[in-house]
């Protein structure tokens, strides 16, 4: 292959942040440094930064500013909404019960699990066909068995797979249940229009769109009750306690704006490259199969099972060649476990294991995609040879 080249493709787990957000962030490491709750001028100015990027976040959720709650990630807005839903409905006296999907992120599943065995709230797992679509019939009669809360993620952070939001919402909202979205791979990307989604939280991470690691927020519909679940002092409206990170939070708005003004010419970039990925290595790699859906999927997202490859091994020669990918979940890199989404899909434990994600990003280029179907093609040839000689 000559030279090592160093190419990303790795996006879903983590985003650079841009410059421009950097640039934004800076004055309120040094310049900006007062507790935005403390009531001097100090205090004010970081109040006034984190209230205008509110109003910043706000306008691209077509949502109130009250209604935007700043926490520390996606998981944390997770927590948040599903503990928060299901405390509080029991707390009333309401159906408990929490709907959900198999393909969930672990924030999402682990948070329905733990709720489950250690609170004894009834949970329900509505499947999904093998492109990773909600069955809307399962999910119908789910929802007719009346709970507190469904979850389903917008875009799944492994397959790339995009759900029909409006119409679980509306399915939902039918059986008065509420409707939570997972909306962390969807930031920068899709539509996040709450009204027209009809959704009554959704939760998004800044570093997914470009921003810093370590900021997240979760929309929270106006009228809907939800238990803290983080006690302290009286911020973001009592939701979630501690000290704000004023810098952080500018810089989660900041780069958010800077996905919806560039977010046509982003999105045909990443779609170009994205099928520059797709077509060469399903040419290329005779063992490769697409996984997820091979239309409704985020743009800058490409997932395949490669039949008979040991994903771990893979990620391990890549690596070496200089190409950054996941092999599946970004949180089970390096977990010899089948994957467990794709097991929820229908894939077997042996599939589940050889699966591979790559997804590309602002900076991905022509000749990145090329570098890294070579090396992707030389790992595969040199895996299949070494599995033959020890069977032998």
């Amino acid at each position: 292959m000559g030279a090592i080249r160093q190419v990303y493709l790795d996006h879903s787990a983590s985003t650079p942040v841009d410059p421009r957000v950097i640039e934004a962030m800076l004055p309120y490491f040094g310049e900006v440094y007062g507790n935005p709750s403390s009531a001097h001028r100090f205090g004010s100015r970081a109040e006034r930064a984190i209230e205008d990027a509110r109003i910043s976040v706000a306008g691209i959720l077509n949502c109130q500013p009250s209604e935007v709650i700043f926490t520390s990630c996606g998981t944390e807005s997770d927590n948040l909404a599903i503990r928060g839903a299901g405390w509080s409905a029991r707390h009333r006296g309401k159906p408990s019960r929490l709907v959900t999907s198999p393909i969930e992120h672990s924030a999402v599943t682990n948070t329905v699990d733990q709720m489950g065995a250690l609170m004894d709230f009834d949970t329900e797992i509505v499947p999904v066909d093998k492109f990773g679509a909600i069955d809307v019939g399962k999910f119908t009669e789910a929802c007719q068995s009346r709970g507190a809360l469904a979850s389903i993620i917008y875009a799944s952070n492994e397959l790339g797979t995009i759900q029909d939001l409006p119409l679980l919402s509306r399915i939902a909202h039918g059986q008065g249940m509420l409707m939570h979205t997972d909306a962390v791979q969807a930031g920068g990307q899709l539509d996040l229009d709450v009204e027209r989604l009809g959704v009554d939280m959704l939760s998004l991470s800044a570093h997914k769109f470009y921003g810093p690691k370590g900021v997240g927020l979760l929309y929270l519909k106006d009228g809907v009750e939800l238990a803290p679940s983080q006690s302290g002092g009286s911020h973001e409206h009592g939701m979630r306690a501690g000290t704000h990170n004023t810098a952080f939070i500018v810089g989660m708005a900041k780069a958010l704006e800077l996905a919806y003004e560039e977010n046509d010419e982003r999105l045909k970039h990443f779609r170009q490259m994205r099928d520059l990925l797709i077509h060469g290595i399903l040419d290329r790699l005779p063992c490769a199969a697409l996984s997820g859906h091979p239309d409704r999927r985020l743009p800058s997202h490409a997932s395949f099972i490669l039949h008979g490859i040991d994903a771990n091994a893979l990620m391990m020669h890549l690596d070496m060649a200089g190409v950054a990918a996941s092999s599946g979940s970004a949180c089970k890199t390096g977990n010899p476990e089948p994957s467990e989404i794709l097991l929820g899909v229908g894939y077997s434990e042996e599939e589940a294991k050889s699966g591979l994600r790559l997804s590309v990003g602002l900076q991905s280029s022509e000749d990145d995609i090329s570098y890294a179907l070579d090396a992707l093609e030389t790992a595969v040839e040199k895996l299949g040879r070494l599995k033959r000689e020890m069977a032998r």
